[in-house]
């Protein structure tokens, strides 16, 4: 595994795609940056992380997505990898919040933005951001994060994280093929308030309830609703009110 070391970037996903762009790096290429300015989450949201506390991430994985409908297929391998990695540091009560928010309780602890790039001879390409919070305490004015240090009353060595995960990212990778269910099914066993009643809020800014079913192939969220209709809902088009 190749690792470049940054202290400060604006966002290392973008260094990562522009460095990939412009010669042939390695697969499983590595970025970690101690600070960056304009941290992304879906959608263009921001990620914020104080300086020096977190684990701030960008991975090159070529040769497994090849096309659009297995765009999903990489982020159960990500969430499922860092969940997994996370049990081992008995890091408590682990959820993924969909589509890939990594969970402990009801408090978000890291997060993850995969962006795909098809190359001129046809070939997906895919970066894996990843923030995950690590020893940072103070989340003023961010209700629903938290940290492993909070939750575990123990400070972490953040260098350890970027081989753990790739490794596991790695293992799931080469067994995708013959496990492709079964880490599916994973996947939608370990989602945030799966089969509890609760509020969800559209993008008519309207209130529902709904129980949460399972995802799609194509990675909508799959939502039973009061009259026991399942409507999908894709990334944005609903908040969970929680």
């Amino acid at each position: 595994m190749k690792l470049i070391k940054l202290d400060a970037i604006d966002s290392t996903n973008d260094f990562l795609k522009s460095l990939s762009s412009q010669e042939k790096l390695d697969n499983f290429t590595v970025v970690i940056a101690e600070n960056q300015s304009k941290g992304k989450g879906q959608m263009g949201a921001k990620w914020q992380s104080e300086s020096g506390k977190n684990l701030i991430m960008s991975a090159l994985v070529k040769d497994f997505v090849f096309d659009n409908q297995q765009f999903f297929d990489l982020n159960i391998v990500v969430s499922l990898s860092v969940v997994e990695v996370l049990k081992t540091l008995n890091i408590p009560d682990l959820s993924i919040k969909w589509p890939n928010d990594i969970m402990s309780y009801n408090k978000k602890i890291g997060g993850i933005l995969i962006e795909n790039t098809l190359k001129s001879d046809g070939r997906i390409v895919s970066v894996v951001g990843l923030g995950l919070n690590v020893n940072q305490t103070n989340f003023e004015n961010l209700p629903h994060a938290s940290s492993l240090a909070l939750i575990t009353q123990t400070e972490f060595d953040k260098e350890i994280f970027p081989l753990l995960i790739i490794k596991k990212i790695k293992e799931k990778i080469a067994l995708w093929n013959t496990h492709t269910a079964d880490f599916w099914n994973e996947y939608v066993d370990n989602l945030f308030r799966k089969g509890v009643p609760m509020p969800f809020r559209n993008l008519q800014n309207e209130n529902f309830m709904g129980i949460i079913k399972g995802v799609t192939s194509m990675g909508e969220l799959q939502i039973v609703l009061e009259d026991e209709s399942i409507k999908n809902f894709e990334v944005k088009e609903i908040i969970m009110l929680y």
